[in-house]
């Protein structure tokens, strides 16, 4: 197999980032948008000593699962990669790649319940961080191609809130207008790196973030006057990174004008949010995704509950009205601060927030005989260390709730839990981030008697 080389291929499978998998004399190749029982006519892009990468040609048989798409970018960047992909199978890959990692793991006997499906299938997205660059010699806004640093640009984003992507392109003209000059990553010249968006769907506020390579530049206040013209902006943030990195974010923010937080809601509780909370993407689906997890825990009225992962205070004042007490552990200042705030705000008084590690935390309260019944965890995409397990399982509590962005990190979990004598009968897969690959799971572990 030559790259170049163009090959019928019939697609039998969906890889976990949701390309077609077809096999081609002993070599697997993975396929770029191609969907199961399809037969393509495909170009090999890259040949590895066991697979191939390569992308359709002609699709010589279609799937009756594929939705005819008009803007092809939205799976090329990976913004959207089963954008091409009906919804209820959608679903149905989402939940298929639970069930495979368990049958891997040797857990086939775990029951997986049907994955649940988001209120909103595209722009549910309540924030958008999107690269600025230079493209055909003039600054624009865009998603990079998979697999890549090359822009793609784009206006509109498909499964960000239309509010964002009019405010998106609103303050590109503004950059545009003042000549800004857009970041260039190879030599870490240019000003503003991404434009970073914040929308409350409760109250339609509106949040900009300019992330810059220098904390001033001579256009600022020009640009800074024409964006608080923009309806609905509450308020403009400079975020200074002037580091060369992938990272988004630097650590230091100014207030340009407005107000640096923007009020949401979940459920019927309000979060404020500050530029680097926390905040889960989906608002809608965010308070059913809660309302699986503390269904499942079974919580009881005496309960003691710590919420090991608490950012601004989700998770644990979502489950505060069902408890006795809630105690939070962040290791993020400024989150700590938030979740506090968040506490009074709703007129919470039975949760309490600690700085700190979890790890180290949570056997010290053990040691002085703190009462701790459910503990919740919902980690990145990373996962527990094994660190924090054995700090969990000192702390004995009855239950452990697992919240996971990630079911392969979360299984490994699990299967540390195990061997410390906790059980899990059920996983519950939810669809957080519809058309993407990726997929939020729920479940419960419980202490062995």
């Amino acid at each position: 197999m030559k790259k170049n080389q163009i090959i019928d291929l019939e697609i039998t499978d969906l890889s976990y980032e949701a390309m077609g998998v077809a096999h081609y004399e002993g070599m697997t190749v993975f396929v770029t948008n191609a969907l199961p029982s399809e037969v393509v006519s495909a170009k090999i892009l890259k040949v590895k000593k066991n697979f191939a990468f390569a992308k359709i040609e002609e699709i010589k048989k279609e799937s009756p699962d594929r939705v005819k798409i008009k803007l092809n970018q939205w799976v090329q960047t990976g913004l959207a990669s089963l954008a091409h992909i009906k919804y209820d199978k959608q679903l149905e890959f989402k939940r298929n790649q639970v069930v495979n990692l368990l049958k891997k793991a040797h857990l086939d006997e775990i029951e997986v319940g049907q994955t649940l499906p988001s209120p909103e299938q595209t722009g549910y997205r309540n924030k958008a961080q999107v690269p600025v660059r230079e493209y055909n010699g003039q600054l624009e806004i865009g998603f990079f191609r998979r697999h890549s640093h090359d822009l793609v640009p784009l206006t509109n984003f498909f499964t960000t809130d239309p509010e964002i992507d009019r405010v998106l392109v609103a303050v590109r003209d503004v950059l545009r207008k003042y000549k800004i000059a857009p970041y260039d990553e190879v030599n870490n010249t240019g000003i503003i790196r991404y434009l970073d968006v914040r929308r409350s769907k409760a109250n339609g506020e509106i949040m900009v973030i300019l992330v810059s390579r220098v904390k001033d530049f001579p256009q600022m206040m020009g640009v800074a006057a024409e964006i608080s013209q923009i309806p609905k902006v509450s308020g403009l943030v400079l975020n200074y990174n002037p580091k060369k990195t992938n990272v988004i974010l630097g650590k230091k923010d100014y207030l340009v004008f407005g107000n640096d937080q923007i009020t949401d809601q979940i459920g019927d509780l309000k979060f404020r949010i500050s530029p680097q909370s926390f905040f889960q993407i989906n608002s809608l689906q965010t308070p059913r995704l809660y309302d699986l997890a503390i269904k499942q825990a079974d919580l009881g009225s005496d309960d003691v509950v710590i919420d090991a992962y608490s950012g601004i205070g989700t998770i644990g004042l979502s489950v505060a009205k069902h408890v006795k007490a809630v105690r939070g552990i962040e290791v993020v200042r400024d989150a700590i601060k938030d979740a506090k705030d968040n506490a009074e705000l709703n007129g919470i008084e039975n949760a309490k927030y600690y700085l700190g590690k979890a790890e180290e935390i949570m056997p010290r309260w053990a040691k002085k005989g703190m009462k701790t019944d459910v503990v919740f965890v919902d980690p990145p995409r990373k996962g527990l260390t094994p660190e924090f397990i054995n700090a969990t399982v000192k702390t004995g509590p009855k239950k452990v709730v697992y919240i996971s962005c990630s079911p392969a990190t979360m299984i490994r979990d699990l299967l540390l839990f195990q061997k410390q004598g906790y059980e899990f009968k059920r996983i519950d897969p939810v669809d957080m981030f519809p058309q993407t690959p990726h997929v939020e799971a729920v479940t419960v572990l419980t202490k062995k008697k």
